[in-house]
């Protein structure tokens, strides 16, 4: 998508001296609060900075309007001693003060080194250029206490932390292509949290039927497929911003219109071990799940997925309290949630996939729907393991009858409908149409203890 991202500005507190600059800016056709790190000594921080830095976000906050920033800085300017730090924290609390409340994208251009670094975890979404790079501890740090030399490319470079760490969510190969992207991601976005997005006007038909998407559904139930085919014909123009491409592959998070409304996208990939939920996708799912929510963005909810990913290392390393983020994000989020099972939802999986025991609005299923505990030869396998193997085939084929279908779970009100696939984007702009409206009291508490 091109977009006219040129950016006009008005600069504040523009008489201090540093490395930090922001002001109020115009970018296509938002006003937002534009923050510009770099300079001397590769932008590293001074006491001033960090009280700009802080600035900027308070402006940002009172006038409920996104923060943009532009990350080049080293760090902390050590010979300005221990101010230099005290300075950046108050900036880091300004920005989590900002949380949830007004988008907040940052985009490093430069080096981003120690508490720049970790800014950058505290953003909604994260944009970075090619050459740039973003550590906590450098190059040298790691060398004198592991032994191991490594290029700041190596250790923090923009596709590391778009395959491995998932810091970024999006790499670009220059400044312009970043400000044509950001320009882009505002379109879906509202001002504030008290705002809802705004819908754009769409030439695409609200009646377009699809006449193919069931055939990309293998006919064998354990072929591969790639779910983004599904995604795109869903949405207006056949047009996916995907977020996080190259991390956590087996689960698929996105913007689109429909129907002129920015949604998001949350859908199982079976092209990546099966679709299965891991500790990055659960990590993946959940900061979407709940971006989403907070800026009042519609969820659609794709599954095709046979469970969580067995493995003894992933439960050593924590997967049931990050699989209960999958859950916590679904179960909180009062934005409308429409879910559309495709093909397997089995198990833990099944339910964290913001199934209607999540608390989701409309549930709709293909014909080609398989909602259960488990697959129909584990299943047979568990119960009956005596069972000659001509007796396992009827068992098999019995249970696939009985249990995995969506009729079943049409007739115990855990689907609403089952549809013809042809008419999924049709079905979810009749749930969108309705939706729109959904409002619910939250109850009145400090914060919730999410499982992080």
């Amino acid at each position: 998508m091109n977009l006219d991202s040129v950016t006009t500005s008005v600069g504040l507190r523009a008489g201090t001296t540093g490395n930090v600059s922001f002001g109020l800016s115009t970018i296509g056709e938002r006003k937002v609060i534009q923050v510009h790190t770099g300079g001397e000594k590769l932008g590293a921080l001074l006491p001033i900075d960090g009280e700009n830095l802080a600035e900027a976000a308070r402006t940002a906050y009172r006038q409920r309007i996104p923060l943009i920033c532009y990350i080049s800085s080293s760090g902390a300017d050590i010979s300005e001693g221990v101010k230099a730090i005290h300075s950046w924290g108050t900036a880091a609390r300004e920005f989590v003060n900002c949380s949830g409340v007004i988008p907040l994208i940052f985009c490093v251009t430069g080096p981003a080194v120690s508490g720049p670094a970790l800014l950058l975890g505290l953003a909604d979404l994260v944009v970075m250029i090619d050459d740039s790079y973003a550590f906590v501890s450098g190059p040298n740090m790691v060398e004198q206490y592991t032994g191991e030399e490594v290029s700041p490319e190596g250790l923090g470079g923009a596709s590391m932390h778009a395959r491995t760490s998932g810091v970024a969510h999006f790499v670009v190969p220059d400044p312009e292509s970043a400000d044509n992207l950001i320009a882009e991601l505002l379109t879906y976005l509202p001002n504030s949290t008290d705002e809802l997005p705004v819908a754009a006007s769409s030439s695409d038909a609200p009646d377009r039927k699809l006449p193919d998407v069931g055939s990309i559904i293998p006919d064998s139930p354990t072929g591969s497929y790639d779910v983004r085919k599904v995604i795109e014909v869903c949405l207006d123009d056949e047009y996916f911003l995907e977020t996080r491409e190259d991390f956590a592959q087996n689960l698929v998070t996105g913007f689109g219109l429909i129907n002129g409304q920015p949604v998001g996208i949350v859908a199982n990939q079976p092209q990546s071990i099966a679709g299965t939920l891991d500790i990055p996708a659960s990590q993946k799912g959940a900061r979407f799940v709940a971006f989403c929510d907070a800026f009042n963005l519609p969820i659609v909810t794709l599954v095709d997925t046979s469970g969580f990913y067995p493995g003894k290392d992933l439960e050593w390393k924590g997967m049931i309290r990050y699989g209960a983020q999958m859950a916590f994000a679904y179960a909180r989020a009062t934005t409308p949630r429409i879910c559309v099972t495709l093909r397997k939802s089995y198990g833990g999986a099944y339910i964290v996939m913001d199934s209607r025991y999540m608390g989701n609005d409309v549930m709709l299923a293909w014909p080609t729907a398989e909602i259960a505990v488990m697959g129909a030869k584990g299943a047979v396998e568990i119960l009956h393991r005596d069972a000659s193997d001509d007796e396992r085939e009827d068992l098999i084929t019995g249970y696939e009858e009985r249990l995995l279908n969506p009729y079943v779970a049409a007739e115990r009100g855990t689907v609403d409908r089952v549809i013809d696939p042809a008419d999924t984007r049709i079905e979810i702009i009749k749930a969108l149409e309705m939706l729109l409206g959904k409002r619910e009291k939250l109850p009145r508490r400090r914060h919730d203890n999410a499982p992080l």
